[in-house]
C-alpha cells in the first residue's frame, strides 16, 4: 500500500514537472499549434474548399494525417529530449513505473487537447461532414490516447540509440498502423451516420490495442530503464 501511494505521488509530481516545463517554455504547445494552423490553412488553399472540391473521404484522411504528426511532434520529445544527466536524477529518485505512467498520463493529457483543438480549427476552415459529432469525438478521444501509449514507449526506446528520430519513425510506424486503420473506420461510420453498433467491433479493437501497449510499456519499461 505504501509503495502504491509513493508511485502515484511520483506520478503526479512528474506531470506536474511536465506541466510546469511547458507552461515556462511553450516551446512543444506553440510549435503544435503553428504546425495545424498552417497545415489547415495549406489544406485549405490547396483544396479550393470554397468550390466545394473536399469530398467527406478527403475531409477524413486528411484530419488523421494532420493527427498523426501532431502527436509524433507531441510525443516524440518525450524521452529523447532529456539529457543524460536527467536520466541519471530520474533512475536514483524514481520508481521506473512512475515514470513511465507520468510520461504517458501528460502526453495523453496533450494529445487529447491537440486533438480537440486540432478538430475545432479543421472543423471552422474545412467544414463539418461528420453526421454523429459524439461517435467522432469519442474516437478521437481514444485514438490520442493510444497514439500517446504507443509513441511514449517508442521514444523510450528510441532514446537509447544514436538515430533517435530515424529510429523512432521505423519502429512507430509497424504500431501505429493498426491503429490508423481502426480510427479511420470509426470515423467514416460517424461521417455516414451509423449506428453505435457497426463501429463496436472496431472500438473493441482499438481499446485492446491501447490496453496491450499500456501492459507492455508497464511491464517493459523497467528492464529498459536498468539498461
Amino acid at each position: 500500500m505504501t509503495n502504491s501511494i509513493t508511485v502515484l505521488s511520483q506520478v503526479y509530481y512528474l506531470i506536474k514537472k511536465e506541466v510546469t516545463i511547458e507552461w515556462r517554455n511553450r516551446y512543444a504547445v506553440n510549435g503544435i499549434l503553428l504546425y495545424l494552423i498552417s497545415t489547415i490553412f495549406i489544406c485549405y488553399l490547396s483544396f479550393n474548399v470554397r468550390a466545394n472540391q473536399l469530398d467527406p473521404v478527403t475531409w477524413n484522411v486528411l484530419f488523421w494525417i494532420i493527427i498523426l504528426f501532431a502527436a509524433v511532434n507531441a510525443v516524440a520529445k518525450s524521452f529523447i529530449q532529456e539529457k543524460q544527466g536527467q536520466f541519471l536524477y530520474y533512475y536514483w529518485v524514481h520508481d521506473p513505473v512512475a515514470v513511465i505512467v507520468g510520461k504517458t498520463a501528460y502526453n495523453s493529457l496533450l494529445m487529447v487537447l491537440m486533438g480537440l483543438i486540432g478538430l475545432l480549427g479543421y472543423v471552422l476552415v474545412l467544414g463539418n461532414p461528420v453526421k454523429d459529432m459524439t461517435l467522432f469525438v469519442v474516437n478521437l478521444l481514444i485514438a490520442s490516447i493510444g497514439l500517446s501509449f504507443t509513441l511514449t514507449m517508442t521514444s523510450a526506446i528510441a532514446s537509447k540509440a544514436r538515430n533517435s528520430q530515424t529510429l523512432m519513425a521505423v519502429l512507430g510506424f509497424p504500431i501505429i498502423l493498426p491503429i490508423l486503420l481502426m480510427v479511420i473506420k470509426i470515423s467514416k461510420n460517424a461521417m455516414d451516420g451509423l449506428e453505435w453498433s457497426d463501429s463496436y467491433d472496431e472500438m473493441v479493437i482499438l481499446l485492446a490495442i491501447n490496453a496491450i501497449a499500456g501492459a507492455l510499456s508497464y511491464l517493459l519499461f523497467p528492464y529498459l530503464w536498468r539498461s
